[in-house]
C-alpha cells in the first residue's frame, strides 16, 4: 500500500510531516515521530530516536491510517479511480515511515528492547494489514472501480495500479466466506511472530559460537590478516591474549578455507551448519513445523494445493513446474561438475594424509583454495591488498557514473545509526537529485547475517513531484585492523556491487504510484542486482578501482588474467549448494504436509532425491535458512537468484556486444528495467530491453557448465 504525505520542498531535499500525537496535541515526551523531521532530505534523526518512541508512533499512525481508510470507504461519492484506488495508494504514510526506520533498525542495529518491541508490533501490524484487505465496503469499491477499468479508459501505469490492488484485495481473503476471514486472520497474525521468532534465534545462534585458539600452533595455515582480526574478536569478548573465530561469515570463511587444523575446521563447520538444530531454547524445528503448517492452511483457503502453488502466480514462474524445469536443467551438469571436483579434493586430501581419509564438507573450501594456487596459481590474500574497501565502492559508484552520468557526494551532515554508516547523495546527470544512499557494511552482534538492500523512503511522485528514496546498502564484510584497512575478498566484492545493484533500481525508479513502484516480481528483482556483478570483475573495470592499498599501484596484468582463468573454477560446488537450498525450498512449499513434520528427516529425504553428495552440504539447512523461514518474500522463491541469473547473463552479453559502457545500452536497460517498478510484466520489459526472450546458454558458458565440445 502506499502513502499520503504532506510535503515541503526545501533546499535539501524534503521535509517530512509530523505524525499526530497519541493524545492529538503536541507531545511533551518530544518523540521525534510526532515532529517534522528538519534535516537533511527529511531523513530519520536516528540521533535522537530512541526504543521507547516506537510503540506510541506505532499506535498513533495506526490511527491515522485506520482514519484515511474510513474516509475512502464512507466517502459518498460513487467509488472512482481516484477517490478510491489513488486514494487508497498514498494513504499510510505515517505507518511506513515508523515501520521503515523500526524494521531497517532491527535487522542492522538491535537490541533486546527492540526485539521485545518488534513482538508487540508484528502481529499490530499484521492485523491492521488485514482489517484493510478483509474489510467488504472498501473491497465493494475497489471492485467497482475494477468492474468498470475498460469504459473508464484506464491505461498504463493506472490500469496496472487497479489491477495490482484489486488481485492484493483478493488474495488477501476479501472474497472468503467470514469464518475463513477469520480464520486467514489467526494465520496470519501467528505467521508474523513465528518468523520474527525465527530470525531472532538464528542470529542469537550466530552470535553465541565462538572458537577460542590458545595455542598458537592451531594457527597454522591462517593469514596474518585473519590471526590479527581474531586477536581483536578475542580482546572484544573478554580473551585478551588469545583468538576468537566465529561462525559470522568474515570469519568464518577463511578459517575454512586455510586453517590446517583439520579437526577445528570441522568444530567451525558444525556450528555453522548445526544452528537453529541444538534442542534447546533457540531450535528453530518446531517453528518451521509451525510454519509450514499455516503456510499450507493458508493455501488450502484460498483455494490452492500447496504455498508455492498460491505464491507463484505473482512471479515470472507462474506455477511450480517451470521452476523445477529450469533447476533440473542445471542440476544435472552442475552434479557431474561438482563430483569431477570432488575427485580432484579427495585425491589432494589423500595425498596429505597417506590416504584413507574420506573428504568431508569442511575439507571442500581448504582444498579448493589449494587446487586454485597450485592450478591457477592464485592465492585469494594476493588479491586482498587491491580491494580495500573504500576503493571498491568507489568502483561501483565509478561503473555507474559511466554507464549513467549519475554521482555520488559524501555527505557528513546526515544523520546515522551507527559510525559505521557513511551517506551518500546521489545526483542524475542534469544534477537534479536522484536519492540518498546509506552504507553500513562491517559486522556487528546487533546485525543480522548476509547482506540486503532496504529504504527508509520509497519514491513516487505526488502531484507530478519526485519523491527522492532513501536507500540503504548494508553488509558484513571483512573489517579493517589496527594495521590494516578493511580488505575485501573477491566474493565480498561481489557482492558489494550486488547489493549496490539493487540501490540503483531503488534510486532510479521513476513511477508514479507506490504500489506499482513496489510490485516488482521476487524472481525479477535481483536481476539489476547480479547484472552488476559482471562489472566488478570485468579486466577494463578492475583496473579502474583495483589498487593496493599501500602503493596505490593498480592490480597487475597477470592477477587480473588469473582472476578470468579462475572464473569457473569450483563453479559446480558452488552451483551445486545453491540449487540444493533452492530444491529444498520448492520440497518444503509443494509436499502436502500431515499434522507431524519430521523437519531432519523431510530436509534429508529432500536431497536424498535429488542426489546430493555428502561432500556438500545444502547452503542453507532449514533451522537457519532465514531467506524462506525468516519471511515470506523469498518462500516458495529462492530460486529466484538463478532464475535472474538466466537474465543477467543474457542481459550482460548485449552490453559486450555493444560496449561495456555503451550510453545507449545502458539506457535502454535504465528505461525498460530499473526505472519500471512493477508497473508491466517483468518478461514484457526485459523483451523490450533484449528485443527477444532470455537464453540459457550465457549462463551455462559463464559457469562452465555446458557440456565438453569433441
Amino acid at each position: 500500500m502506499s502513502h499520503e504525505i504532506v510535503i515541503a520542498l526545501t533546499g535539501l531535499g524534503l521535509l517530512f510531516c509530523a505524525l499526530p500525537s497519541a493524545r492529538g496535541e503536541t507531545n511533551p515526551e518530544k518523540n521525534p515521530f510526532f515532529e517534522a523531521w528538519e534535516t537533511p532530505f527529511g531523513v530519520p534523526p536516528f540521533d535522537r530516536i530512541e526504543a521507547r518512541h516506537y510503540l506510541p508512533a506505532f499506535e498513533a499512525a495506526l490511527r491515522s491510517h485506520e482514519a484515511e481508510i474510513a474516509a475512502i470507504r464512507d466517502n459518498p461519492a460513487a467509488p472512482t479511480f481516484e477517490n478510491t484506488v489513488v486514494a487508497l495508494d498514498r494513504s499510510g504514510e505515517d505507518v511506513a515511515r515508523v515501520r521503515r526506520v523500526f524494521y531497517g533498525l532491527l535487522s542492522a542495529r538491535t537490541d533486546d528492547a527492540l526485539n521485545e518491541i518488534a513482538k508487540t508490533v508484528s502481529p499490530m501490524l499484521t492485523k491492521h494489514g488485514d482489517e484493510i484487505l478483509l474489510d467488504g465496503a472498501l473491497f465493494a469499491r475497489i471492485r467497482a472501480v475494477y468492474d468498470a477499468r475498460e469504459t473508464a479508459g484506464l491505461a498504463g501505469e493506472d490500469l496496472r495500479l487497479v489491477e495490482e490492488v484489486y488481485k492484493d484485495f483478493v488474495r488477501g481473503g476479501a472474497d472468503l466466506a467470514p469464518a475463513a476471514q477469520e480464520e486467514l486472520k489467526t494465520i496470519n497474525e501467528a505467521l508474523s511472530l513465528l518468523t520474527l521468532g525465527f530470525g531472532q534465534n538464528v542470529l542469537k545462534e550466530t552470535n553465541r559460537f565462538e572458537l577460542v585458539v590458545d595455542d598458537a600452533a592451531d594457527l597454522a595455515g591462517l593469514p596474518p590478516a585473519v590471526v590479527e582480526a581474531a586477536a581483536a574478536a578475542a580482546k572484544e569478548r573478554g580473551h585478551a591474549g588469545k583468538w576468537v573465530f566465529t561462525i559470522h561469515k568474515p570469519s568464518l570463511l577463511p578459517f575454512l578455507q586455510y586453517s590446517g587444523r583439520r579437526a577445528l575446521r570441522e568444530k567451525m563447520f558444525k556450528g555453522y551448519v548445526e544452528k537453529g538444530a541444538h534442542g534447546d531454547a533457540l531450535d528453530n524445528r518446531e517453528t518451521i513445523r509451525k510454519i509450514i503448517r499455516l503456510r499450507t492452511r493458508k493455501a488450502v483457503l484460498m483455494g490452492e494445493k500447496t504455498w508455492a502453488d498460491f505464491v507463484l502466480q505473482r512471479r515470472m514462474a507462474r506455477t511450480p513446474a517451470r521452476v523445477f524445469e529450469l533447476l533440473e536443467k542445471l542440476w544435472e551438469p552442475a552434479l557431474e561438475v561438482a563430483k569431477k571436483e570432488a575427485g580432484a579434493l579427495q585425491a589432494m586430501l589423500d595425498a596429505d594424509t597417506g590416504g584413507g581419509q574420506t573428504l568431508q564438507p569442511w575439507d571442500w573450501s581448504y582444498y579448493a583454495e589449494k587446487i586454485r594456487q597450485e592450478k591457477y596459481d592464485l592465492d585469494e590474500n594476493e588479491l586482498r591488498p587491491y580491494f580495500e574497501l573504500g576503493r571498491v565502492r568507489e568502483g561501483a559508484f565509478e561503473v555507474a557514473r559511466r554507464l549513467y552520468g549519475i554521482e555520488f557526494v559524501e555527505r557528513t551532515d546526515v544523520p546515522v545509526y551507527h559510525p559505521d554508516v557513511k551517506v551518500f547523495e546521489v545526483k542524475d546527470a542534469d544534477g537534479s537529485p536522484l536519492g540518498l544512499l546509506y552504507t553500513d557494511y562491517f559486522p556487528r552482534e546487533s546485525k543480522r547475517g548476509g547482506a540486503w538492500c532496504g529504504t527508509y523512503r520509497d519514491s513516487y511522485k505526488v502531484d507530478g513531484v519526485r519523491i527522492t528514496p532513501v536507500v540503504t546498502n548494508v553488509g558484513n564484510f571483512s573489517k579493517p585492523t589496527a594495521d590494516t584497512p578493511a580488505l575485501l575478498s573477491f566474493e565480498e566484492v561481489e557482492t558489494l556491487f550486488h547489493e549496490f545493484g539493487h540501490a540503483l533500481h531503488v534510486l532510479f525508479n521513476d513511477t508514479t504510484y507506490q504500489r506499482t513502484g513496489d510490485g516488482v516480481p521476487v524472481d525479477f528483482v535481483e536481476l539489476p542486482s547480479q547484472i552488476m556483478e559482471n562489472w566488478a570483475g570485468h579486466p577494463e573495470v578492475l583496473k579502474m578501482y583495483a589498487r593496493h592499498y599501500v602503493t596505490g599501484e593498480p592490480i597487475p596484468d597477470a592477477l587480473v588474467e588469473k582472476i578470468e582463468r579462475v572464473g569457473t573454477f569450483n563453479q559446480g560446488f558452488g552451483t551445486v549448494e545453491y540449487l540444493a537450498a533452492s530444491l529444498l525450498d520448492m520440497a518444503w512449499h509443494t509436499a502436502v504436509h500431515g499434522d507431524a513434520i519430521d523437519v531432519d528427516g523431510f530436509e534429508e529425504a529432500a536431497l536424498d532425491r535429488i542426489g546430493l553428495i555428502p561432500q556438500i552440504v545444502s547452503r542453507y539447512k532449514s533451522p537457519y535458512f532465514l531467506h524462506v523461514f525468516g519471511g515470506d518474500y523469498y518462500a516458495a522463491g529462492y530460486y529466484s537468484y538463478i532464475w535472474a541469473a538466466v537474465l543477467d547473463a543474457d542481459a550482460f552479453e548485449a552490453f559486450k556486444e555493444k560496449g561495456l559502457f555503451d550510453k545507449a545500452t545502458a539506457k535502454a536497460f535504465r528505461d525498460h528495467v530499473l526505472s519500471r517498478g512493477g508497473v508491466e510484466d517483468a518478461m514484457d520489459m526485459y523483451r523490450r530491453f533484449r528485443g527477444r526472450d532470455p537464453e540459457i546458454t550465457p549462463l551455462l558458458k559463464r559457469r562452465g557448465l555446458l557440456p565438453a565440445t569433441p
